[in-house]
């Protein structure tokens, strides 16, 4: 490809996706507004590596017509600038709401009447589903998992958006699906898991699979809000990587389209079974605190990835103990870069 723009190109999932896209595409355009920590460490990796990146600082709230001038020409723009946190969202809806809907509709618009042509990824949540408090969970081998979805929850279950978090991703999530309807774009949702890996600079907030093994590795005393046994789906950074990569390839096909994308029934942890990873790469016990469940907090969620399996030919490769092994390798070799945390 030509072009490709990354909004929120500084960010985990943003930065990574530039280094893999950056060998075949001529121009890599990173939009950030560098709100998060760990953008100016990401951009400088990637610069180091790849000669073809530009980076414009900007806002997609504030500055549309810096926007607009930016994804003119482009042949794809994936969409990652986003407020992340579900506990941000509770104390600051309206920031929330700003960021994730208004943003993306911002995004959107601006793709429509400068590159309407180009593929649109958005990257979204399985937060939409709600806290589907109707599918019986059961506890087994220490941990929580459904007693009937055995290969998740598929893309065909009741939205019910649940925190402001929810609604702002959902409404975003919706905006993005009817563009390919009304106007004929070629935008394409990724409501995703669990995602983790390298250059994810996690806080307790979000991010918990990358705080807990940066905390671990600054001997930081850890926090488990509930009991330990639930459970999520969890995705490495690479494997998300080429999901987006497959897709923007057969376009054709996952235009207008709504995949999940997560680890699925075969990459799921618990937090109890993070911690044993932990212990066992670090060589020691990892001190911790139990508090009480956080507010909508699931017990267990697992994406069905078939659809994604079908349509796209996409499926994990990273197992989850090799997955966190590679987390755990990247954060030894950059303690520094955490230690004032």
């Amino acid at each position: 490809m030509e072009k490709i723009v990354i909004t929120g190109g500084a960010g985990f999932i943003g930065c990574n996706l530039a280094d893999k896209f950056a060998k075949s595409c001529k121009k890599v355009v990173l939009l950030d507004n560098f709100s998060r920590r760990g953008c100016k460490e990401n951009v400088e990796w990637l610069k180091q590596r790849n000669e073809n990146i530009e980076v414009i600082k900007a806002d997609i709230v504030k500055n549309q017509k810096q926007l607009e001038e930016t994804v003119k020409g482009s042949n794809a723009v994936y969409h990652f600038a986003a407020q992340v946190a579900v506990t941000t969202s509770v104390s600051k809806p309206r920031k929330d709401f700003e960021e994730n809907a208004i943003g993306t509709f911002n995004v959107l618009e601006a793709v429509r009447k400068n590159a309407d042509n180009a593929a649109f990824f958005y990257s979204s949540t399985n937060k939409v589903y709600g806290g589907m408090e109707e599918i019986k969970v059961v506890e087994r081998n220490n941990r929580y998992e459904y007693e009937k979805f055995a290969k998740g929850i598929p893309e065909t279950m009741n939205l019910d958006f649940h925190s402001p978090y929810g609604c702002s991703k959902g409404c975003a999530d919706q905006y993005t699906r009817d563009y390919a309807r009304i106007y004929g774009m070629n935008t394409v949702v990724f409501r995703q898991s669990c995602i983790y890996g390298q250059r994810q600079f996690g806080i307790e907030a979000q991010g918990w699979v990358a705080w807990f093994t940066i905390a671990s590795a600054l001997g930081k005393k850890l926090t488990i809000y509930g009991d330990g046994k639930q459970v999520r789906d969890v995705l490495h950074i690479d494997d998300l990587a080429e999901a987006y990569w497959i897709a923007t390839e057969k376009i054709g096909k996952a235009k207008g389209q709504i995949f999940n994308i997560g680890g699925g029934s075969k990459n799921t942890m618990s937090l109890l079974e993070l911690l044993a990873y932990l212990e066992e790469f670090f060589v020691k016990k990892i001190d911790i605190k139990y508090s009480d469940w956080r507010t909508g907090d699931q017990p267990v969620y697992v994406s069905d990835i078939s659809k994604a399996e079908s349509v796209l030919g996409w499926s994990p490769k990273i197992g989850v103990k090799d997955g966190v092994q590679k987390l755990y390798r990247w954060v030894k070799e950059n303690e520094k870069m955490f230690e004032d945390l």
